[in-house]
């Protein structure tokens, strides 16, 4: 088991970057659009909130689990930092009980590395934790993609950094999805896949429902 020192000495020398407002312009309109449902559909209390990119926007969260009072505030193509930019407008209002959080996908392929994608989602957590403390946190691994299969040795350690920085907090719960998308040969499976590759097919949200039930009542 790695020791957590070289984690913290990591996270202490990799900060996530300020909140861009050119790069916070570019959703305001979609994150307007989800005020908008949550003002008209307030979420019940102890609602479960799924956050992060277009995985989670595209997945029907009350057909997975229609016995959890749930709320989606997924927003395509985003990364961890831009959740983190909107937390105090779409997610800390509410206070919700678990977060399920899926980003780290599209921060890979825009260039950033592991230990900025394990610094992002630090940042996220404490941005929650402060106005939220009593929030649980499972972050989904970063899947592995027909699409972008050249990238998986990069989300492998990045996954592998967020890892180590769920264990070190009881708040916190790395689920490692990870196998459940890869076939005997290793390679991803294509049928779990929509047409372009990346985005999950019905069968693949389906694959890691069963997964995740289970945490979201703890």
């Amino acid at each position: 088991m790695r020791t957590l020192f070289p984690l913290l000495i990591l996270l202490l020398f990799t900060s996530a970057d300020p909140a861009d407002p050119a790069r916070s312009a570019r959703w305001e309109k979609e994150i307007v659009a989800i005020e908008k449902r949550l003002k008209e559909s307030p979420p019940k209390e102890g609602s479960v909130f799924f956050v992060g990119s277009s995985t989670i926007r595209l997945w029907d969260v009350r057909k997975s689990f229609p016995d959890v009072p749930t709320t989606n505030v997924g927003f395509g193509g985003s990364e961890i930092r831009d959740s983190t930019d909107f937390a105090p407008r779409i997610i800390l209002p509410h206070k919700p009980k678990v977060i399920v959080f899926y980003a780290g996908d599209n921060d890979i392929a825009s260039g950033r590395k592991p230990e900025q994608v394990a610094a992002d989602f630090n940042a996220f957590c404490r941005v929650i934790h402060k106005e939220s403390p009593q929030s649980r946190i499972l972050f989904l691994a970063i899947k592995p993609s027909l699409a972008r299969w050249k990238q998986f040795d990069e989300q492998k350690r990045a996954n592998a950094l967020v890892k180590d920085i769920c264990g070190a907090n009881d708040r916190l719960a790395f689920v490692d999805v990870v196998p459940l998308f890869l076939g005997p040969d290793g390679a991803p499976v294509p049928e779990l896949y929509a047409k372009d590759g990346l985005h999950l097919s019905p069968a693949g949200y389906e694959k890691w429902t069963p997964m995740i039930a289970p945490l979201l009542g703890k």
